[in-house]
């Protein structure tokens, strides 16, 4: 099979296309002919050296979601069919024209959709849907604030917020992001270049952020945060270590969590495949929540997509097609 590889950990030139051997797959694995790969911002801290791969996984590739078609499966994974056609989860090895999954990871492809968009889903609506979800607990009428929303992750973030009916916030580094938030039904959006999200948001106050920022952000989050409210981290760009006054946090009856998906267990991820069965692939079915495209750029040009990725001037996600 074809695979995209990290030749040696460093800049966007290091991903290579090499000739590698099909993965094998398990009992209960399918095997799945990629025909899109989303790229994500792990996928850059891995090139880098800076994200090692689970155990098991091929370190060498990049990948954490896939659209394609089942080609193979084992014995026992009596899911799914050859010819399906699914996007799945994956800890790794995405970039490559074939990737063996548990088949709990996978979900079927509405027709409405091309592989190209069904690849932008998995890795997004995974995070979202279990940190916004059911850590932060995002409810109806709340507010909720997603800090840089143009990007894959926010614009899944203010989509669903929107259509589990919460009014949404959101910052951005330039008006054209602002206005592609804004056409996502984010209702109140903050160049942070420009503008203090704290200042702009102290009289509002807010439900449930979900931060990939860190560092200097912390200590406004907190300040903007509702009695009962709750932060959520899934990533700390600007810095992993903040100064925290505890009386604050017990006054409010603050909730500060996080989490990172990629090494939780197939059992956890299956778990978390079923509820976004039920709760977000109608909307998805519907046309109501629509997966953003940024770039499709074929497999052989990862090493741009990386490098559009760290210029950060996205407006949804970049995929690679097979």
């Amino acid at each position: 099979m074809k695979a995209v590889v990290i030749s040696r950990a460093g800049g966007p030139e290091v991903l290579r296309v090499e000739e590698l051997e099909r993965p094998k797959i398990g009992d209960m694995d399918v095997l799945i002919e990629v025909r899109a790969a989303g790229v994500n911002r792990p996928d850059v801290f891995q090139r880098k050296g800076n994200y090692p791969a689970p155990a098991g996984v091929d370190p060498r590739i990049p990948g954490l979601e896939v659209a394609g078609v089942i080609v193979e499966k084992g014995p026992s994974a009596v899911d799914w069919n050859i010819g399906d056609r699914v996007c799945a989860l994956i800890a790794g090895g995405g970039y490559a024209s074939y990737v063996a999954v548990y088949q709990g990871q996978c979900l079927p492809i509405p027709n409405s959709i091309s592989f190209e968009e069904a690849a932008a889903l998995p890795e997004t609506v995974f995070t979202v849907w279990d940190n916004v979800f059911r850590r932060g607990k995002l409810q109806r009428g709340e507010r909720f604030l997603v800090h840089g929303g143009a990007g894959g992750i926010g614009s899944t973030a203010i989509q669903l917020g929107v259509l589990f009916g919460a009014e949404v916030y959101t910052t951005v580094s330039s008006e054209e992001k602002a206005l592609f938030c804004r056409s996502l039904g984010a209702s109140k959006v903050i160049n942070y270049k420009t503008q203090d999200f704290q200042d702009i948001l102290s009289d509002l106050g807010v439900d449930v952020i979900l931060d990939s920022i860190g560092g200097a952000y912390f200590e406004k989050n907190i300040n903007l945060l509702n009695p009962d409210g709750r932060l959520v981290y899934i990533n700390a760009m600007e810095g992993a270590k903040a100064e925290i006054n505890l009386l604050k946090l017990m006054q409010k009856r603050i909730i500060l969590t996080g989490s990172t998906l990629r090494a939780r267990d197939r059992q956890f991820k299956e778990t978390l495949r079923n509820e976004i069965w039920d709760e977000v692939w109608p909307k998805i079915i519907s046309g109501d929540f629509k997966p953003r495209l940024f770039r499709v750029l074929p497999y052989h040009e990862a090493a741009k997509a990386h490098q559009l990725m760290e210029d950060s001037n996205l407006l949804g996600k970049i995929v690679l097609s097979f």
